[in-house]
């Protein structure tokens, strides 16, 4: 489970969208390699995922009689062998978001009618490309939304390749992006578990991301400001008796970003990062990414974005 309402702190409380990530790995003869996009920069919007079949010819395969795909491909086909990804969920030798999404919607399909839940809950598949939502109804006529996405880990760390991406719409399907999504539920975990008992820090985000529903101010902002600010101000500090307080900081910190045009990623050359966060070696050692980078560039914007804030 990632995202708002897996941290604790939901901006649109009951009418949550639980989002769950599903790792995907290589099947059995397959290998999985990560071509990072952008020409090096992070975090990277355009990446893509080759597959390459890989020799099983001498290897003891789970299931008898199995033939291996690099060398008797054409053979395997006409026995009926389960297919290969390349013929299957990719488009070239790219691993196709599009693709993957069609068919694990169908499985959800066939799946749900075995599923105990489906006595209690009708369940819906909403159109969506690039991953599974789920719409359940009970008898009560109250829905909960569930949205899949699919992920590829890069090695052992806690940064996936994601399915999902802002620019959905205009991004092809054999391209991925970079999500911090598991490092970020891991991190408001260890908070959690470090924080006193009377800690109001989710409940903090939670009314300001709330506050900024409908506004230019994007949640995932928010969200890095107030990590950014659980990192510097000591988890005593945010107890019910400093509630306003730290709103306010959350607020003057936001727009101290404004007036600077600069709001650093949280993850990306952070060297004060819980121990129990694994990312990879190029994102530990890489300068701080300008999320306001686009603000430097753009007077008019920087200016409805300070008016903006005033407003609020």
């Amino acid at each position: 489970g990632v995202g708002s309402a897996f941290e604790g702190w939901s901006p649109h409380g009951h009418d949550a969208v639980y989002r769950l990530l599903v790792p995907i790995k290589p099947p059995w003869g397959h290998t999985f390699h990560l071509e990072l996009g952008s020409a090096g920069k992070m975090p990277a919007k355009d990446s893509c995922i080759r597959v390459e079949l890989e020799c099983t010819c001498t290897r003891n395969h789970p299931v008898e009689n199995v033939l291996c795909f690099l060398h008797h491909r054409e053979e395997a086909l006409s026995r009926n062998q389960v297919s290969s990804l390349l013929d299957t969920l990719c488009t070239g030798s790219y691993l196709d978001v599009e693709k993957i999404a069609c068919c694990f919607q169908n499985m959800v399909r066939s799946a749900w009618r075995k599923m105990p839940q489906s006595c209690c809950y009708i369940m819906k598949v909403l159109p969506s490309s690039r991953s599974c939502k789920l719409q359940l109804t009970n008898a009560s006529g109250r829905s909960l939304f569930i949205e899949m996405m699919f992920g590829v880990q890069r090695g052992d760390s806690d940064i996936f390749l994601s399915s999902q991406t802002a620019e959905a719409i205009f991004t092809p399907s054999t391209m991925w992006a970079e999500s911090y999504a598991v490092a970020e539920v891991k991190f408001f975990r260890h908070m959690a578990r470090e924080a006193p008992r009377d800690t109001f820090h989710l409940k903090c985000l939670q009314l300001c991301a709330h506050t900024l529903v409908g506004t230019g101010f994007s949640t995932y902002t928010l969200k890095t400001i107030v990590m950014h600010l659980l990192n510097t101000i000591p988890l005593s500090s945010w107890r019910r008796k400093e509630f306003l307080m730290r709103l306010q900081d959350i607020m003057w910190y936001l727009h101290g970003c404004l007036e600077e045009k600069r709001l650093d990623h949280f993850f990306l050359g952070n060297e004060n990062m819980p121990a129990d966060i694994v990312l990879p070696p190029d994102m530990q050692t890489a300068k701080p990414i300008n999320l306001f980078q686009y603000l430097v560039h753009d007077p008019t914007t920087h200016a409805k974005a300070l008016r903006e804030f005033s407003l609020l």
